[in-house]
């Protein structure tokens, strides 16, 4: 069940890389870390693409440290609950996530999701400094867009103390890659992100839904049956290879 839980918090970071909200603002983002200009790096591309891709690399480690102590911490107060405990801790962080998924299919609304918790970074000397702390605050300082599906993989964190790191530091990855994608494709990135940001609200509900189920399995304690489930797949996939 370990496996599929740390899955799900990747595909939650990637999910809320993708986020409408967050998404079509990166490029201008990294222009505004790096101090760059989309002409600048059309005029030299090789250089200026290799220091936005160093910010992004020092951003993306902000939040990572940040996620990766959150687990850590959590794993540590949390690993000696006795199983009645969690098994309460199970149902009320079901609950929790099921209001997450609603919230995120606009059935519901949770108003300090609503409002966005910075933290004012002033900017240094050193650009990569400034992108590291930047990343940090951004960990710590949820914005709407990510609250929902970071609030759940940290309430699945508590539900499940002994994988804490590992399912925040997923979630880190899960946002970071992706992050570091564009950061090195930055021009061809800020053209597709322009093509197809009509269609990337419908992610939101689409995490929604994920986030729903999710809840459900945690809240009646059945979250094994995705792993019992992918492992029926590969029994069917390798009677179809015979």
């Amino acid at each position: 069940m370990a496996e599929v839980t740390i899955i799900i918090a990747f595909l939650a970071g990637v999910v809320s890389f993708l986020s409408p909200c967050i998404l079509p603002l990166i490029p201008a983002f990294l222009s505004y870390l790096t101090g760059i200009s989309s002409n600048e790096i059309k005029s030299s591309p090789k250089e200026a693409r290799t220091k936005v891709f160093l910010n992004a690399l020092f951003f993306v480690l902000g939040f990572s440290v940040i996620f990766s102590l959150a687990g850590i911490l959590l794993g540590s107060v949390l690993a000696g609950i006795s199983y009645q405990i969690r098994i309460w801790f199970s149902r009320i962080g079901g609950i929790v996530i099921i209001l997450f998924g609603l919230y995120l299919l606009k059935l519901i609304n949770i108003p300090i999701l609503e409002r966005e918790h910075k933290i004012k970074v002033k900017k240094f000397k050193y650009s990569y400094l400034t992108s590291f702390i930047f990343g940090s605050t951004f960990a710590i300082g949820w914005t709407p867009c990510v609250g929902a599906i970071l609030g759940s993989i940290l309430t699945l964190a508590i539900v499940n103390p002994s994988n804490a790191f590992s399912l925040l530091f997923s979630y880190s990855l899960g946002l970071g890659i992706p992050f570091l994608i564009v950061g090195f494709f930055i021009s061809q990135a800020s053209d597709w992100i322009r093509r197809h940001q009509t269609g990337l609200k419908y992610f939101s509900y689409i995490a929604g839904v994920i986030l729903v189920i999710l809840g459900i399995l945690v809240f009646t304690n059945k979250l094994g049956l995705i792993s019992n489930f992918a492992y029926t797949l590969k029994i069917f996939e390798s009677f179809q290879g015979i």
